[in-house]
């Protein structure tokens, strides 16, 4: 799409997304879903929003340079995208959950188990998929029909445990779209975690450049300092890679590339690995001041820590990473396309 739609949707999210509150917004979700971006990137003909993944992954970002406190990753770029492959509509309850892990249907046709699913509390459906007689199937559970038991991850986003006992596959599911498996399902979450950690490292990097430039100490501006300045190359070094990384990989998968799951995995090991880097730098730069739990850094760089890890961290996406490679009957074209 164009880059004026970019700036528009940038402008738009970030607008709404200036001030959010603590843990669920709920305000800020009802304001993204009337304006059509809690269910953008999804195919109009299943309830969503339609546009490309890429307009998508703009207002992903933006959120989550904002610390938004709603699942818009998790809604559209996981779950919506599971529900339309699979044809099913989008159902009209606020926002959904997902799981990465696949639970095997019983004999009878009812399904037991344990998934974690972020923003699970908030969720009014609970995205599963069902393993049963080989085919994988994409199943709706209504929130309200599932046992709860609340956790949080470090920037105290919902990180919430699932229980089902033997429930009854729901009227919402379906086999899932050709190509979809288990795997595909941690690809796309680590995929729309890549895009979120590349939109908490922008903010770091703006933070502490502002930061830099306003703190006087000794006589002069911190960033007048050559160990600063160094520092701050270095933040930005790596905020520059993950977004690049994140977007291409985005742009693999939108356009069907062949090696969009190479790019994913590059993707998810690249912001996961420069995570640590960019908060590590951001907090060096703030120095005390950063770990106040009223200053905004410290929303970004908990998201940073905590997102690194979900889907995969770096260490499982480079092993992937190797695997594709190595099995490429052409691995330097692979590696270096």
């Amino acid at each position: 799409m164009s880059k004026e739609l970019h700036e528009d949707i940038r402008a738009a999210v970030g607008g709404m997304c200036a001030d959010p509150a603590a843990e669920f917004d709920e305000a800020l979700w009802a304001g993204l879903a009337d304006n059509g971006f809690t269910l953008l990137g999804v195919p109009e003909q299943a309830g969503g929003s339609g546009g490309d993944l890429d307009d998508l992954a703009v207002a992903v970002e933006t959120a989550a340079r904002c610390a938004a406190p709603v699942p818009l990753a998790d809604t559209a770029f996981v779950a919506g995208w599971l529900l339309a492959g699979a044809g099913l509509a989008i159902p009209d309850l606020g926002p959904m959950a997902v799981s990465a892990q696949a639970l095997p249907a019983d004999a009878d046709g009812t399904v037991s188990g344990q998934v974690e699913a972020a923003w699970a509390r908030h969720a009014g459906h609970v995205v599963v998929p069902v393993l049963k007689a080989g085919e994988l199937l994409v199943a709706a559970f209504p929130r309200a029909d599932l046992a709860l038991t609340q956790g949080a991850n470090l920037a105290g986003e919902p990180r919430d445990v699932l229980t089902l006992d033997r429930c009854p596959l729901p009227l919402l599911t379906a086999p899932a779209a050709a190509g979809v498996d288990p795997t595909a399902v941690l690809r796309r979450g680590a995929l729309a975690r890549s895009v979120q950690l590349a939109g908490a490292a922008d903010s770091v990097l703006a933070l502490s450049l502002r930061y830099a430039g306003e703190r006087v100490q000794f006589g002069r501006p911190l960033n007048r300092f050559q160990a600063v300045q160094q520092s701050l190359a270095t933040l930005a070094a790596h905020a520059t890679m993950m977004r690049t990384s994140a977007m291409a990989a985005v742009l693999a998968v939108q356009e069907c590339a062949p090696g969009a799951d190479l790019a994913i995995a590059a993707a998810k090991a690249t912001t996961s690995a420069s995570a640590a880097v960019v908060a590590t730098v951001g907090h060096q730069v703030h120095g005390a001041l950063g770990f106040s739990r009223e200053h905004r850094l410290g929303a970004s760089t908990t998201r940073l820590w905590s997102w690194r890890d979900e889907f995969g961290d770096e260490s499982f996406w480079q092993d992937v990473l190797a695997d594709l490679v190595l099995a490429a009957d052409a691995w330097w074209p692979a590696l270096t396309r």
